[in-house]
This record gives structure tokens, sequence and C-alpha cells, in this order.
């Protein structure tokens, strides 16, 4: 069949299940983005193209697929830098495509060229792969390699640029593939491998599951909740695994803030790992708190890419595979002998629950501005399990992993790269990936909120089911913390305050958009429900207490335990 560059660019990304796209289309790309939109795709044009790259991760986390995201020429490029990078750090298999000038005009030897850098060089260390699609019979080939690059292994983006030459240029070409005929497709691991994970499984006394940030973008929570039960033990969070699997919220506890997780870990025998890179979040699961036990403790590893395995600490078992593959295999060979729950089990739960309620009590109330611990109890308190939380900020996002009273199916924010201003473009990805059907939250500082304000109107454009709750102390507050325990109280906090006639509650009205201002904690869950019922997005301009904000982040000393340089 004979079709042009950009349909069939359509055509082998449809393949693989994908169908939406952002970003901000130029005269590379109006035919591909007309294209798309008449296929009934979803094309998402934010207000920045750093925020089109990670409203793309966001929709590859929610459906565990590749996803795109197209930068103009140049500048477009230039601004989808730092989502690059980020898509980088946070395993994202994110194909950005890049326009480009015709090649005449980077190979003559002029000057005072419009709109034209060699982009290449911009990301190539940032991504897993690049490439241009120099001749329109390269299309095919170039395509499927950065699919297979970003999906194979440990995932990650791939840059793809077309001179403005080729895009329009005719093809003459068979039907696309399926993804299964042109890369590796659901890896499983060796029999003997699952065999002897098995029995060690069996044998155990005190099993832990260490789930992290894959088993969510993967998809994979109804196999992990089936070997959770059959394994019987608890289910310990990695940072960035801050997402509940639906069955398993009781059982589920976060390492390093949760003294079940502790004690869980300590007292483990047996440690089974999945979807996490085992770096320093989780002291490279040899140090702080698998110090005790070590000797006697064996280690499973889940891991797609085989050079990983060994690198953080030894493993025992590895299972090399997609963790899609090979958790439902050691499903298969757990079935006939489910192990049966420690009394530990049992004890952990009602700890954990009673220390989460103990938190919802005790957080500071009643003052005016608010107290952000209480922030976080009165937002989360009634979240649904089935919504879509967000989190962004730094001392906001450390109150958070505390205080939170909700258990959701999908928690999303940026954990190893820590990009803020992240929060706002994931939402609005992750309510295009989910189609605007569950409710979304966003809790995140003031000073992240304002990174991609703009995309409020995105938001609104697209009738999101979403309330941002911002809480505003009017300054960096984690850097004001680290001033303060750097020079000691009433030193000079420079360049970290700024202006507080900021009002985002009045932003977002100019937006669209639902706003509230709120100063008294007991407005705040009212507040978030009038956003809900108000058929907008929503924006709670929470005014939240400086000085609690900078000096009272909670588990403080164990958050700076990941930063222990050459100590784990």
């Amino acid at each position: 069949m004979s079709v042009k560059v950009y349909e069939r660019i359509l055509d082998l990304f449809e393949a693989e299940g994908i169908n939406t796209l952002f970003g901000i289309p130029d005269p590379n790309f109006v035919h591909l983005f007309h294209a798309a939109e008449e296929r009934g795709w979803n094309v998402v044009a934010p207000h920045h193209e750093e925020s089109a790259g990670f409203m793309a991760e966001a929709v590859s986390r929610m459906t565990g697929k590749a996803a795109v995201c197209i930068g103009t020429l140049g500048p477009g490029l230039a601004n989808l830098a730092g989502a690059i990078m980020c898509a980088k750090v946070e395993n994202s298999p994110v194909i950005f495509l890049g326009g480009q000038r015709a090649r005449i005009t980077e190979q003559r030897v002029r000057r005072g060229r419009i709109q034209f850098v060699q982009q290449m060089a911009l990301v190539e260390n940032s991504v897993k792969y690049h490439a241009s699609i120099e001749y329109a019979e390269q299309t095919d080939e170039i395509i499927r390699q950065g699919l297979r690059t970003a999906l194979s292994g440990t995932p990650g983006p791939v840059y793809i640029e077309y001179p403005q030459h080729v895009i329009q240029e005719e093809l003459d070409v068979p039907a696309v593939l399926p993804p299964e005929r042109y890369r590796l497709v659901g890896q499983t691991a060796g029999t003997d491998r699952i065999a002897e994970a098995a029995e060690l499984i069996r044998s155990a006394k005190q099993p832990v599951l260490l789930v992290g940030h894959g088993v969510h973008t993967s998809r994979a929570g109804d196999s992990v909740r089936e070997l959770a039960e059959l394994m019987a033990c608890p289910v310990v969070q990695t940072s960035g695994g801050t997402s509940y699997i639906e069955g398993l919220e009781d059982r589920t506890f976060p390492y390093g803030f949760s003294p079940s997780a502790i004690e869980a870990v300590v007292e483990s025998d047996l440690c089974l790992a999945i979807g996490t890179e085992l770096g320093e979040p989780v002291h490279f699961g040899r140090g702080r708190h698998w110090v005790a036990n070590e000797a006697n403790r064996k280690w499973l590893y889940i891991e797609q890419d085989a050079s990983a395995i060994g690198v953080n600490r030894p493993i025992d078992v590895p299972l090399v595979g997609d963790l899609r593959a090979v958790v439902p295999q050691l499903v298969d060979a757990l079935r006939d002998t489910p192990r049966t729950a420690t009394p530990e089990l049992a004890r952990w739960i009602e700890e954990d629950a009673a220390r989460l309620a103990d938190l919802a009590e005790t957080a500071p109330s009643g003052g005016s501005p608010v107290h952000p611990a209480r922030l976080i109890v009165e937002a989360t308190k009634d979240f649904p399990s089935d919504g879509i939380m967000v989190r962004d900020g730094g001392a906001t996002t450390i109150f958070g992993w505390t205080y939170s009273q909700a258990k959701p199916h999908d928690v999303m924010w940026n954990q190893n790269f820590g990009h803020l201003g992240t929060g706002l473009p994931y939402a609005v990805g992750a309510g295009v990936a989910d189609g605007g059907k569950r409710p979304m939250m966003l809790i995140t500082g003031d000073s992240s909120f304002q990174f991609h304000i703009a995309e409020l109107e995105t938001a609104a454009r697209l009738n999101l089911p979403l309330v941002c709750v911002v809480a505003v102390d009017y300054a960096w507050g984690l850097e004001v913390g680290v001033y303060k325990r750097t020079f000691g109280h009433g030193s000079l906090e420079t360049g970290v305050h700024w202006s507080t006639e900021t009002r985002f509650d009045k932003i977002a009205d100019g937006f669209g958009c639902y706003g509230e201002y709120v100063e008294k904690d007991v407005d705040i869950a009212p507040a978030i429900k009038r956003a809900y019922a108000s058929g907008k997005p929503g924006v709670i301009h929470v005014a939240v207490d400086p000085k609690a904000n900078s000096e009272e982040m909670p588990s403080y000393d164990e958050f700076r335990t990941w930063y222990a340089e050459g100590q784990q």
C-alpha cells in the first residue's frame, strides 16, 4: 500500500496500542497531528513542550505502554530536554519525535540559520537510542528500533527526528507487523530458576515482597496480588512504588516510614524484589534496615535487564524477564502450596492501621495558617482508593509520605529524578489516559505548582475531574529548612522567598477553573468537595504555616539517609 511517511509512523505506533500524542504542532507536524485526530487519537497540545513530555510520561505509567511526545524543531526540542532527562531517570518508555530543517540547511557553510540547532547532540546522553529518518524507506526500521529499545531491558526514552523534506514522501509498504513479530515480548524466566525460587519461598519463615515503581508502570498489580496472597507476606513499598495494589492495601507498608515495614524487613529471611532498581531509597538492599539478619536472608529479584543483576547487592536467585510474565510463572509454581501467614503479619497490619489513625488524630490542628501535616490529613482522608493521586513539591511531599490517609491504586510522582513541576502535567496526562473517569487530586507546594501553571487551561479545556490542593507558604520550604539547619535560625535566607500577594484561587478562576482560598484546616475537606461538585478543575489555595513547613518535616532524618554519600 502507498502511504505518506507521517501516516506510516502513526500505523507503527497504533500496532503497539498507542493512540495518544502530546506536543505543539509546527509545519513539520501539522499533517501528522491532523491525521492522528482524524483517526480518533487523543491529540493534546499543552502550553509548553516540557509539559508535553511529562504528560506523555504519565500516559506511559498509566497504560504500561510506550507513549509519544512531539517537539518542534530548535526551541521546541530545547524545551523538551528536561522532560527527556526525567523520562530517562524515571525509566519511562517515551518516544520523543523531533522535526528538523532539511539536511541541505545543516550541510551548508552558512551563518545565521533560523530556528536551527544540531538536536541529536542535545539529547544523546538522555536517551537509550537516537536516530534520524534520513530516507523515507528507513521509517519502519527506525521507529521499530526506537520502540524495541524503549521497551527492552530497563525501559527508557528514545529520540527520533526527521528532516522537513522527508515527512511527506510516499512509501510503498506492507501491512505493519504486530509487536511480537519484531521484538521480544513477554520474556519468561527459566523453569529451573522458577522452581528454585518457589522452593525458597516455601521454606522461608518470614518472607517479604519489596514492590517498586515498575510494578505499577507495567500495570501488573493483579498478578502481584495473587503472589502476595500465596506468599502470605507483607508488601513493602519503595518510595517509587507508592501506589497500592487493590486487595493488598492493609498489608502494604512504606519502607523506612512505617515501623511495620522496618520490622518486617529486619525480621525477613527472604526478600523478593519486583519492579525496583534496589537503589539509594532502599539503601541498595544491604544498608540501614537490611543490615540485621543479612546473613540469613535470601534474595530473589525479578528484573528485565540481565546486566542489573548483582550490581547493588548479591542475588541468590535472579529471575530475568518481563515481570508481567515472570510473576504469573511464580504464581503457577506456588498455587498448590500456599503459605500460611505468620502471627506477625496480623500484628503489623494492626499496628500500621493504628499508626495512620494516630497521625490523623495528632496532626496539629486549629491553627491559622494551617499546619502542613493537617493539610495532608484533611485533603486525603476521604480520597477514594480508585482515584488518581499526584504529588509534587519538596516539603509538601515529605509531609505526604507520613501523613497521607489515602491508599489509592494509582499514585504518581517524580521520585528518582526529583524534578519539580511535574505534578500538574502528570495529572493532565493521567487524566487523558484514564478518559477523565476517575477523580484526581494533585497535592503540591506553591513553588512547584508555578512551574507549569499554564496547564490549568489544558485541564479546563479537557474538562478533567482534577482538584489541585496547593500548600502555600510563599517560599521554597525545603530549602528554607536547609538554610536553618546550615546557618541557624534567624540567618539570611537568600533566594527562597517570594511575593505574598499571589493568590492561586484567583489564578484558577482566570483559567476557567474553580478556585477557593482556605486558611483554616476545618475548611479544607469542604472546599475540596465543592471543587469536585463544580464540574471544573479546581485549585484550593491553602495557607500553611511557613515555620512548620520548613522545620517540622516528618521522617526527615530517614529521607536524608538516601543521600548518605559513600556510606551505603
